[in-house]
């Protein structure tokens, strides 16, 4: 695996500084509380906080976003840069950047932001243990994750992690539930310890780390491996030598991670804005999915400066999904999926949403639980997602069939598929 400086020479202590002072510090990107623990830690809020009911949306018809430097926030960055609101008739304010998951939620409960990408099982979250009205629109995109290891681990399969030490970057991630997943799988058991405690060969350390520390970490070999969201799967693999070991989305083909969330109150109070933010969303999803260098190079450092990552780095993210270059350790064992390295369609499966919940409920995590036992995944699956503005833009406009395991059949249902 090749360093910043394109050999193959061992990542020293300046390629980390490099990587911490250049690329991702983490004072500059993605400061989370939630690296503590737990949402409801992290976001300082107890359950039925009555502080929700006292919140309304803003009045006005401006679109204003709030989202993470991340690829997951594609769509809603392309649908701004492309003018798609202003084709609708709507005026949307610039992006608005926030360094972590917990400000972000904040913003959007406080009518600061009326159209955000979050990480899934934060809406599962905020609506059923707090009671907060988030709806969720429509996915953001598909795949986009992986799980890599340093060059020196020896790591080439799940079974091989036994004894050793893995970042995730949140308790309440798709990462942690398709990396336990896939532990439990081979036979290992996923554990949070101290960093002084000693593991059982069948053991597996999970620790929560903010993405920007995860690279610089494995160069210092303070971790074994990590599984995020990109790009810094990318940039740990082009600035801190790590080397895939398996995309996330050839374990649970073309699973969602983050998706595009609303405010109940505003979704119901203004169906026709609504619907007009959909369709921008829709004409986003398909113009990312057919132009991925083309975004990434708006996206980045060297573009528009939406991330903070160069263009490189970012086209890689989006990109690079070969089963040749990625054959060892066998990162992608199923090519004939068709999948690629991050993908984008809009359509909310219930299917998925389903497995989520359940999922979370066998997944280990800090914090208390309790709130997801009671949960229906099918009553779920109806309410915290509506379906009805995603589903109009789609039938409005054409190329989202474009997208990955698209099934002109049956459109608007499948089979979700994890094979481990």
């Amino acid at each position: 695996m090749k360093n910043r400086h394109g050999d193959d020479s061992p990542v020293t202590r300046s390629e980390v500084d490099y990587l911490q002072k250049h690329e991702m510090g983490r004072r500059d990107f993605l400061l989370d509380a939630l690296a503590l623990g737990g949402l409801a830690a992290g976001f300082g809020l107890a359950a039925s906080n009555p502080a929700w009911a006292s919140i309304q949306p803003p009045a006005d018809e401006v679109v204003r976003i709030g989202y993470l430097p991340i690829t997951d926030a594609t769509v809603l960055l392309v649908a701004h840069e492309m003018g798609f609101f202003k084709e609708q008739g709507l005026k949307s304010e610039p992006p608005t950047l926030i360094r972590g998951w917990s400000p972000l939620v904040e913003g959007f409960a406080a009518g600061k932001f009326n159209l955000v990408h979050f990480l899934k099982p934060i809406p599962i979250w905020m609506r059923y243990n707090n009671g907060f009205p988030v709806k969720i629109m429509s996915w953001a995109h598909l795949n986009g994750s992986g799980l890599v290891v340093g060059k020196d681990v020896g790591a080439e399969k799940f079974a091989d992690l036994g004894g050793k030490q893995i970042a995730v970057p949140y308790w309440y991630s798709m990462h942690n539930i398709v990396l336990q997943m896939g532990l439990r799988h081979a036979g290992l058991t996923p554990v949070i310890k101290g960093q002084g405690e000693q593991l059982a060969a069948n053991e597996v350390n999970l620790q929560i780390m903010p993405p920007p520390d995860m690279p610089p970490a494995l160069a210092a070999r303070k971790i074994d491996g990590y599984i995020v969201a990109e790009p810094f799967n990318a940039a740990g693999e082009m600035l801190a030598g790590a080397k895939m070991l398996r995309f996330t989305g050839d374990i649970w083909r073309n699973h969602p991670c983050c998706v595009v969330c609303m405010n109940e109150q505003q979704v119901n109070a203004n169906p026709e804005w609504t619907q007009k933010v959909m369709n921008a969303i829709v004409k986003a999803q398909i113009y990312a999915q057919q132009n991925k260098k083309e975004v990434a190079e708006m996206m980045s450092r060297d573009g528009k400066r939406y991330l903070p990552m160069k263009a490189d780095i970012v086209e890689k993210a989006m990109t690079d999904y070969d089963d040749e270059s990625y054959g060892k350790p066998d990162a992608i064992q199923h090519p004939e999926w068709g999948s690629g390295r991050i993908d984008f369609q809009p359509w909310p499966f219930p299917s998925a949403t389903k497995l989520i919940v359940n999922e979370l409920k066998r997944t280990l995590v800090g914090g208390d639980t309790s709130f997801l036992q009671d949960l229906d995944a099918d009553f779920v699956a109806e309410d915290l997602v509506d379906y009805r503005f995603v589903k109009a833009a789609m039938e409005a406009h054409s190329g989202w069939e474009d997208a990955p395991g698209f099934n002109a059949a049956d459109p608007f249902a499948r089979e979700e598929v994890v094979k481990l």
